[in-house]
């Protein structure tokens, strides 16, 4: 304790950590009113933490190779001390992952907090969860499972319906014009490498456009006002807000155990909910699994393909919602962020999401 004591003193003295870490602790003020929906940015950060873990843990056995890919895995989860855990936490994780992300961005949208003067953290975030899906996509060809080998099919041959580059483009995701080993290649470079790189690079950078701008106070109770904006920068500051560290860090960590909880929970007492039977069977080009579909996050893009007369007018949907939700701070530029007195958004924002889990469920079972 003594070393680490002097240790501290001795980088002190060179670079002032005292002072960032009070700065940013408890000097650091946030609304007395923040609820628990402001905390899933740090369950997010822990659930990375652990996929970065476990992944790397998972990669000193697994082998990128299409004859050997699956037997490594079975080797992790039968022979590896430990490895169904760490291959479970992994595979549930990320689809954890998914939910708190989807769960942060409708928070987001329902407050009004990507409202100006916080378009690039909106940017940023909006970029994380399309990142976070990529890295999903990608990871799940890796057990070249049945399941996987087949789902990947699909979700890269929509890309088709796409007017004259269609073709090339699958071609460019796949490596090849068929799933195979340099689309196994393709993926692990990917996940392993380049997307984990661009994950923490785009991470840092939305957490310092919130710390920039500060904490946006919840648009709720009877002192909630429509957000002041002018026309140079200003940190948000609270005064008569609570200190950051320890007081809010514990509500926080409170939330994170409860996420936590639930990642130990299904791992141990259902993993089958995102880890099916028919994933535990060795990828087959040549027989195609009736029935097969892409992963729950990515059900409602395939009904939505399917409910249209062609592929390509399901697409352009895509597109343009997407687009649209990446262009909101710029398109809803009101300073009124309180839900009640925002109606029309309200509505629209309960329709889509209701139509969204509409078509998931649809596609589920269609």
């Amino acid at each position: 304790m003594k070393l680490m004591q002097s240790l501290v003193d001795w980088v002190d003295v060179r670079l002032g950590v005292r002072q960032i870490w009070i700065a940013n602790s408890s000097d650091y003020l946030v609304p007395r009113n923040i609820n628990k929906w402001y905390s899933l940015g740090t369950v997010l950060l822990v659930l990375f933490g652990l996929q970065f873990v476990t992944g790397i843990l998972l990669l000193i056995h697994y082998v990128p190779d299409v004859e050997k890919a699956f037997a490594s895995v079975e080797r992790i989860v039968n022979v590896v001390p430990f490895g169904w855990l760490i291959r479970s936490l992994h595979a549930v994780g990320s689809n954890l992952i998914v939910v708190v992300l989807l769960l942060h961005m409708l928070s987001v949208l329902f407050m009004g907090s990507y409202k100006r003067p916080r378009e690039l953290t909106w940017l940023s975030g909006f970029g994380l969860f399309n990142l976070g899906l990529i890295l999903c996509l990608t990871g799940y060809l890796l057990p070249w499972s049945q399941l996987s080998f087949w789902a990947t099919t699909v979700a890269t041959d929509a890309a088709g319906a796409l007017p004259v580059i269609g073709a090339e483009l699958v071609e460019f995701l796949r490596g090849a014009p068929s799933v195979g080993p340099q689309t196994l290649g393709r993926f692990f470079a990917l996940h392993v490498v380049v997307l984990p790189f661009a994950l923490v690079g785009l991470i840092g950078f939305h957490l310092f456009c919130v710390r920039r701008n500060g904490i946006s106070t919840p648009p709720f109770g009877p002192d909630a006002r429509p957000a002041k904006v002018g026309g140079f920068f200003e940190h948000e500051k609270n005064p008569g807000g609570i200190p950051f560290f320890p007081n809010y860090t514990l509500e926080e960590m409170g939330v994170v155990c409860f996420f936590l909880a639930l990642l130990v929970a299904v791992t141990f007492f259902a993993p089958q909910i995102f880890v099916p039977y028919s994933a535990l069977e060795p990828a087959d080009p040549f027989t195609t699994p009736e029935h097969i579909k892409p992963e729950w996050y990515f059900l409602w893009a395939y009904q939505t393909l399917k409910i249209f007369p062609s592929k390509l007018m399901g697409l352009v949907v895509q597109i343009g919602l997407m687009t649209f939700l990446a262009l909101l701070p710029f398109i809803d530029r009101g300073a009124e962020r309180r839900p009640i007195k925002r109606p029309i958004f309200v509505t629209v924002y309960v329709l889509i999401l209701l139509v969204m889990i509409g078509l998931s469920i649809w596609g589920h079972y269609s």
